[in-house]
């Protein structure tokens, strides 16, 4: 993003019950209305089958990136209406976005000696939010299945045989004996050590166990592999062997945590690439083209913009960043300050970037900000009842396409301009259109996959920063 928002003065005043405004000249964009998509099958571009080549810190790894909606049997379990699947990907939202801000109330509450929370314990997959997933081989020779991204989470696990117990997936469950580069972990490697709750068989082989808020777990063997990118394999790559794995876990393999915890992918290879990887996440309302999650000097553009990461002790895993302020229509919201979403010292509030979580909840005071300015920039537009989670909604049925309100999101020395498509989203087939933000009452928030959609979102672990690039998917 190149240039500097200008900022138009944009006056009014606040009484209790409500809100005038006078002499305000507010920027508009264009948003072309379209519908929920219907269910599509999956279409895979490439092939099972590549021409290795092994991996060093020149080489750059691409893989594709789909929406989970597209598996088959994800969809095939549910009345696969539009409907019905966006309702379902709001209440599985509303799972994960819970437990984020448990585990981060609880990391600030706890004491200094506790440990650093290892984000094993808060998979997309597991609450059934991990809504994009890309496709890997696992062994030697490769065996292909999908993955989740999620940034969210640091371990990397699939399921195994023997299967005491299985979800339903789209390809067959993997077999650790037909594969050459599969090494059980001793109990005693270092590791096994860095998991939360390291278990022991009777054959002095690792054990890990996740368990999860909603009641999934995922139980088996600590191992290291070989995983295949397209033309890359990465060896040696610590990772879950599942062999019990109950609850909501639907359809895809398994899980590739990309956090920036030690036993996340890039956590462990990242030395190999760089420390740089980068996605970019298709439009779920478009065709199910894909897009690449990127990983090498070749996930940054030169049209990227970036704010630095910031640190919290408490959870290593998170990527946070410090978002300053928000505008609506050219113009920043005054109650919307930086101070609203301080990280703590103690590791509380804070704004972090995720994969896993659709709609960006914000807390309160700043959402209620947020919308109450996005209402006064929509007055000509209808309105309609509200929705789940969204309580800003219109009526745009009959319409082709609408003006609405600029929005800009200020990430300490980045401007993030999002596309109208980001946060005035279709929630049925009938017109019914929703402010695609949410309020929080915790101190986190979080920046949702909705509001990154269209955009290349960097992960710098090297210089320690992370990037948003307009237009990344093309």
């Amino acid at each position: 993003m190149e240039g500097k928002l200008i900022s138009i003065p944009f006056l009014f005043t606040l009484f209790t019950l409500s809100i005038s405004v006078s002499s305000v000249s507010l920027q508009y964009q264009t948003l072309t209305l379209r519908s929920l998509p219907e269910p599509q099958s999956l279409s895979w571009a490439t092939q099972d089958s590549y021409d290795f080549q092994p991996l060093n810190s020149q080489n750059t790894l691409a893989v594709q990136l789909h929406h989970v909606d597209l598996i088959t049997p994800y969809t095939s379990l549910f009345n696969t209406t539009p409907h019905a699947l966006f309702k379902l990907r709001l209440q599985r939202d509303a799972v994960r976005a819970e437990l984020l801000s448990k585990l981060a109330e609880a990391a600030a509450n706890a004491n200094a000696t506790v440990k650093d929370f290892s984000s094993s314990v808060i998979s997309g997959l597991a609450q059934g939010s991990g809504e994009y997933f890309t496709r890997i081989g696992i062994g030697t020779p490769p065996k292909y299945a999908y993955l989740v991204l999620d940034t969210g989470s640091d371990v990397v696990w699939i399921q195994c045989l023997p299967c005491r117990q299985c979800y339903n997936q789209s390809d067959p469950v993997f077999d650790p004996s037909k594969s050459s580069s599969f090494t059980g972990l001793s109990c005693d490697s270092p590791l096994c050590r860095r998991l939360d709750s390291p278990g022991c068989n009777n054959k002095n082989k690792c054990l890990y166990q996740v368990s999860y808020g909603d009641g999934s777990f995922t139980v088996g063997e600590f191992s290291t592999e070989t995983l295949t990118f397209r033309k890359t394999r990465v060896s040696d790559i610590a990772f879950g062997c599942g062999h019990d794995n109950e609850g909501l876990f639907i359809g895809a393999a398994g899980l590739l945590g990309l956090g920036k915890g030690k036993l996340s992918f890039p956590g462990q290879a990242g030395s190999r690439f760089g420390n740089k990887f980068s996605y970019c996440l298709v439009d779920r309302t478009g065709s199910p083209k894909p897009s690449y999650l990127i990983f090498g000097e070749s996930a940054v553009t030169r049209n990227t913009i970036f704010t630095p990461l910031l640190t919290n002790q408490k959870l290593n895993t998170f990527y946070y960043v410090e978002l300053t302020g928000i505008s609506v229509g050219g113009t920043r919201v005054p109650l919307i300050t930086s101070e609203l979403f301080k990280l703590g010292a103690n590791g509380d509030g804070g704004v972090i970037v995720d994969s896993g979580t659709s709609v960006t909840r914000l807390t309160r005071p700043a959402y209620v900000a947020l919308r109450d300015a996005f209402s006064l920039g929509t007055k000509n537009l209808k309105r309609a009842p509200n929705y789940s989670l969204f309580d800003t909604c219109y009526d745009l049925s009959g319409k082709t396409e609408v003006k609405v309100p600029t929005l800009v999101l200020h990430f300490k020395d980045a401007d993030v301009a999002l596309p109208a498509s980001n946060y005035l989203i279709p929630v049925s087939s009938e017109g019914r259109f929703c402010f695609g933000f949410a309020g929080t009452a915790s101190r986190l928030s979080i920046i949702g996959n909705i509001q990154q959609q269209g955009f290349r979102v960097v992960f710098d672990l090297a210089g320690s920063r992370l990037g948003f690039a307009p237009r990344g998917c093309d």
